[in-house]
């Protein structure tokens, strides 16, 4: 999901404010201390070529289970209740994808505000299959969604998982550009001086009103908004990764989507067929032709959180993947 939508309206008070450096990071550095003592790490830490990985594991049986969150996200995305619906079947691992929620981006090289380097899929996969591999993790059935989709078909690609599961997956080329406001919080005189300011002073009911956008035409479940930590996404470094991981996703699945065919795994997939974040006709009808033996669970009237909005469909689609995977 994204939360960048929430910040647009504030593009040109954050134009006219620019100036108010030393102000602004000092409203942006309180708002982001209160975000992370009121949504501190939930799970562990392990360390992978010396940079931090976040992550949270839950079940003690079962095949493993990774998921992967999208744009914006975090692990509590997946524990609001997601991990209590698998964890009495499988061992499940959830991980902070790079730059966000509590780990470290992949290098030092794509960090700082006038920096517009982004780690990759494929990145972002080798990097979540070695902190996986340090904890002992072996066939898991991977499930990304949205863009951690993108992640877990590059794990699938790159890793030899035991199954694929993708869940609003952006997983093709898409005609178009993102929005005006990607390009600038990805650039370097955005990620300085435009982030800072949506960091500051972002108002706290256009974030919930983001998070009812996203999960349209349904509605975010009670407690959801309060769980998920949505001021963890607007600290400055976490919006300045998503925007430019964002933004610079397509060239990156215009390269993979060639390799699809190859994929021999067992692939499931499911999308809304309400979903206009990541259009299905885009991505999944398309996705499915391309992976020999993949099945699309098209999921009607469905916007983009499936995993909360219609969670069995979810489960059945990971049990069918494990039982496929012989996992079961």
């Amino acid at each position: 999901m994204t939360l960048l939508k929430s910040a647009a309206s504030l593009l040109f008070a954050a134009v006219a404010l620019a100036g108010c450096g030393v102000l602004v990071d000092g409203r942006a550095d309180r708002r982001e201390a209160v975000s992370e003592a009121a949504f501190p790490p939930e799970g562990k830490f392990l360390t992978v070529n010396g940079r931090r990985v976040h992550y949270v594991s839950a079940g003690t049986r079962g095949p493993n289970l990774i998921l992967i969150h999208g744009a914006s996200g975090n692990t509590r995305d997946f524990t609001f209740d997601f991990v209590d619906r698998v964890k009495d079947r499988y061992r499940v691992w959830v991980f902070d994808r790079p730059g966000l929620g509590y780990t470290d981006h992949i290098s030092p090289a794509f960090e700082g505000a006038t920096n517009t380097a982004a780690e990759s899929p494929a990145q972002q996969a080798a990097f979540l299959k070695s902190a996986a591999y340090q904890l002992g993790v072996t066939r898991p059935v991977v499930l990304g969604h949205s863009y951690g989709g993108a992640v877990a078909l590059a794990w699938a690609l790159n890793h030899d998982p035991a199954a694929l599961v993708t869940v609003s997956a952006a997983s093709e080329p898409w005609p178009g550009g993102l929005g005006l406001l990607y390009g600038i919080a990805a650039s370097p005189l955005g990620g300085a001086g435009i982030v800072p300011l949506i960091t500051a002073f972002a108002p706290e009911d256009r974030v919930t009103d983001t998070i009812e956008s996203v999960f349209a035409p349904q509605q975010a479940p009670k407690g959801y908004a309060q769980h998920l930590g949505p001021g963890l996404t607007l600290r400055r470094d976490s919006f300045r990764a998503n925007a430019r991981q964002v933004n610079s996703l397509r060239p990156h699945v215009v390269e993979m989507s060639k390799r699809y065919s190859g994929l021999t795994l067992p692939v499931e997939i499911l999308h809304g067929t309400a979903d206009d974040i990541v259009p299905i006709d885009i991505h999944s009808d398309v996705l499915v032709k391309q992976v020999p033996g993949a099945v699309l669970t098209r999921l009607d009237g469905v916007g983009h959180m499936p995993h909360h909005v219609a969670p069995e469909a979810v489960i059945a689609a990971i049990d069918r993947a494990a039982q496929r995977a012989g996992l079961r």
